[in-house]
């Protein structure tokens, strides 16, 4: 395995107390137990290893050889270090990305800024369930499998379509088990082992695993509409004009199965895809053929005084849109939808019946209570986060101004050039004193190896904390002589 691939999947590896080779070796005894890592894998270098994780080669060879001692791996001259035992036909692989494995093995004495939601529930919630309670009650001669979602929030999210601009009817709306669940079966209905998709560059890492998941093939390039500023930051978006692609030798998206863009408070940049761009986006895609699914999880989340622009799905109603109320509401509140043709939502139901018959009906019932209160939650929201945006940045400039930390126009994560090193040993090293970042490596199918994102969705006294030992952690950090890349992999 590649060194970085071996560095996600040890996660949280370096946040305990002792020597750092034991708990090296705990990690990689962990995950070799589990079949994680299965006999006769080979494993990195340890040079290779010590600097994907950013630290000593003494601590890969202590590791390693006390797992060989223990006969877990074995060591030889030549031919390096692999697990012990013979070759096996090892299950379907699965995920080692950052995000996800820090939700996997949250730390107490960790301040975790690589993922980004509400983590205290709402007034309005907690007065939602109160009411969903009392109608839970009221039930009768309804088993509560409901794949496509409960009638009545089909209903109340279409309405918010409609009051967007977008003229939507329930038969257009499957309820999901937040935005992630959207996203894999989106990913399943539409691609085929080898597909290719069209993804931005810098883009929601989420997405990049499900599509890697059904062994698809995304790409991210700049794609013909230019640049968006943000700052002094750009993302590329796409896709690119058909036309360059066909017969120029550029690959365009004529070629591609789906195209997958956060049009509205862009993951991880925070930025906003102009109207000209939105439609030029649109333009191409019908052109080609090629369905764009427009990820609108956070497009509720500008900033004050910033325009809220048009839905894509208000320029062309055949956009699949998925929406969530994760962000906005409670991290745990696992409620989202897709919004698409009667067609499409028909197929994704079908998908989601054989899954899960249906999500969890009192959640459904607050949701119905929660979504009319959607607006005055995002007013509050909002400058609440441009609070924490600006405090995290301010700390930053003032503690580490050679870092390139553009502003945002709204979400809920900066988006951090450094300007030496790679962010995936940076992330081992901030770890270590106490900080949970993601790399860049796990946001772009090509790369971003000098970035970090870093979430603002803190308390303010944590934001502060968090800086200050970022700026320990940068203080004592020794990058690699050279930048940490991997090839995106078919499938995870």
């Amino acid at each position: 395995m590649e060194p970085i691939e071996v560095a996600n999947r040890l996660g949280r590896w370096s946040a305990g107390r002792g020597p750092l080779y034991l708990l090296l070796a705990g990690r990689l005894r962990a995950l070799i137990d589990t079949g994680e890592l299965a006999p006769g894998t080979r494993l990195p270098t340890d040079r290779g290893l010590a600097k994907a994780l950013a630290v000593g080669r003494n601590t890969v060879v202590a590791a390693y050889e006390l797992l060989s001692v223990e006969e877990r791996v074995v060591r030889r001259q030549g031919s390096g270090t692999r697990v012990a035992g013979e070759p096996v036909d090892a299950p379907p692989d699965t995920t080692g990305a950052p995000a996800f494995l820090q939700l996997l093995e949250p730390e107490a004495d960790v301040i975790a800024l690589a993922c980004a939601a509400p983590n205290t529930p709402p007034t309005e919630l907690v007065e939602a369930y109160l009411r969903a309670g009392r109608r839970l009650g009221a039930i009768t001669a309804d088993i509560g499998y409901h794949p496509m979602g409960i009638a009545e929030l089909r209903s109340v999210i279409a309405d918010r379509y409609r009051a967007r601009g977008v003229p939507t009817e329930a038969g257009q709306i499957l309820v999901t088990g937040g935005g992630q669940q959207a996203l894999s079966l989106i990913a399943r209905a539409f691609l085929r082992p080898g597909d290719r998709v069209l993804v931005e560059a810098p883009t929601y890492p989420g997405a990049l695993e499900v599509f890697r998941e059904v062994a698809a093939v995304p790409e991210s390039r700049p794609i013909g509409l230019g640049t968006i500023p943000v700052g002094q930051d750009c993302r590329s978006v796409g896709p690119k004009a058909v036309s360059a692609g066909r017969g120029s030798g550029n690959i365009g998206l004529g070629r591609a199965a789906l195209a997958y863009v956060v049009a509205t408070c862009h993951n991880p940049t925070g930025s906003s895809l102009s109207d000209l761009a939105r439609r030029r986006l649109i333009e191409s895609a019908a052109a080609a053929g090629v369905p764009v699914v427009d990820d609108e999880v956070l497009a509720d989340l500008l900033f004050p005084g910033i325009e809220v622009p048009k839905l894509l799905a208000a320029y062309d109603d055949s956009i699949i849109s998925i929406g969530s109320l994760s962000k906005i509401v409670w991290g745990g509140l696992r409620i989202g939808w897709v919004r698409a043709p009667v067609a499409v939502i028909a197929r994704l139901g079908r998908l989601r019946a054989v899954h899960d018959l249906g999500g969890n009906i009192p959640a459904q019932l607050a949701a119905v209570e929660v979504i009319p209160q959607l607006d005055v939650l995002t007013e509050r929201i909002a400058v609440e986060r441009k609070e924490s945006h600006d405090l995290l940045r301010a700390e930053l400039a003032a503690r580490l101004p050679e870092w390139e930390v553009p502003e945002a126009s709204g979400g809920q994560t900066l988006w951090i050039r450094l300007p030496h090193g790679d962010g995936t040993s940076f992330a081992q090293r901030a770890l270590r004193h106490g900080v949970a970042i993601l790399p860049g490596t796990g946001l772009d199918a090509a790369g971003s190896a000098d970035r970090i994102r870093i979430s603002f969705v803190a308390a303010q006294q944590d934001l502060r904390e968090a800086a200050r030992r970022l700026a320990t952690a940068w203080a004592t950090y020794e990058p690699p002589r050279e930048p940490l890349t991997l090839s995106p992999p078919l499938s995870v």
